[in-house]
């Protein structure tokens, strides 16, 4: 006598090598977050009290800016103490 418990523990027949193939198109699918402006980017960031992240927000909305172009002003700052090319702003211009 057979139940369904133990009918599930049984190995399942594994699919034709056939039907396991991708398409022809090699190519990785794009991912659904994926945004054409974030190309040739990398993402920095930290973590830090709730805090910041509010009093960014509103000197940010003071200016009519964005959280992204003060971070980008503050990294050319810790660039330009350190004598080093200021290039954190010029790679949101490309």
């Amino acid at each position: 006598m057979s139940n369904k418990f133990a009918s599930a523990l049984k190995p399942k027949a594994q699919p034709a090598l056939e039907t396991l193939k991708t398409p022809s198109n090699d190519a990785k699918p794009a991912s659904p977050h994926a945004r054409p402006s974030r190309k040739s980017t990398k993402h920095v960031g930290g973590y830090f009290d709730p805090a910041v992240s509010k009093q960014l927000r509103e000197i940010a909305l003071t200016e009519d800016s964005s959280v992204q172009a003060l971070l980008a002003e503050a990294i050319d700052m810790i660039f330009q103490s350190r004598r080093k090319p200021m290039i954190a702003s010029r790679s949101k211009e490309k």
